[in-house]
């Protein structure tokens, strides 16, 4: 199983944005990002250090109106690129899960590879602004990644106030625990963890 090359390589090219996106699920956390929004490449910079896959997005998008369209673009392609790159999930763990400090704030990830896409996001946050980034679209990049990878992801902010640890407590705790998802366990040999036999 460890001997397929775990990695995919994703173009999308639509009006509003045009994304090239590679991933390599056994990867050192080795990143090359631009997006041409700043915060936003601060944070798939962690996500992948963190996650310990190698990521390589290059993305343009219609940011002179906002940065919407480019953020939740590259979920949605993060999400189909890590999917191709599972293939039939043989082998994985499935199941992560992570709890998060980033100062005063708490963050908490669990997901299932499950294949069947849905996003539980609570957060309540008084403060949105870092600098020009509404920290609202994490919520939307997260939304892309669960419905085009096909995963269950629940995310919770147990508690926090400055908006920049929020988003990085997030993205860190999704991280960690899609790491602990996409690892291959020994004792599966092979298998995939379903009892139905698929998560096609």
């Amino acid at each position: 199983m460890t001997a397929r090359t775990r990695q995919a390589t994703i173009r999308r090219n639509t009006a509003e944005t045009k994304i090239d996106l590679s991933v390599n699920l056994d990867g050192t956390g080795v990143s090359e990002i631009s997006t041409g929004v700043a915060f936003f490449d601060h944070m798939l910079t962690l996500l992948s250090r963190h996650a310990m896959i190698d990521l390589k997005v290059k993305a343009s998008g219609d940011t002179d109106v906002d940065y919407h369209h480019t953020v939740e673009d590259v979920g949605i392609v993060l999400g189909s690129a890590i999917k191709e790159a599972l293939g039939d999930k043989a082998g994985i763990r499935r199941y992560g899960f992570f709890i998060l400090p980033m100062d005063e704030t708490l963050a908490r990830c669990v997901i299932d590879l499950s294949n069947r896409p849905m996003l539980v996001y609570q957060a309540d946050i008084v403060n949105f602004m870092v600098k020009d980034f509404n920290i609202a679209l994490v919520r939307e990049f997260f939304q892309g990644v669960a419905n085009s990878l096909g995963c269950n992801l629940h995310l919770k902010v147990e508690y926090g106030e400055e908006p920049h640890h929020i988003a990085e407590a997030l993205f860190k705790a999704f991280a960690k625990a899609l790491r602990a998802a996409v690892e291959i366990d020994p004792r599966q040999d092979g298998r995939v963890p379903s009892t139905k036999g698929t998560l096609a």
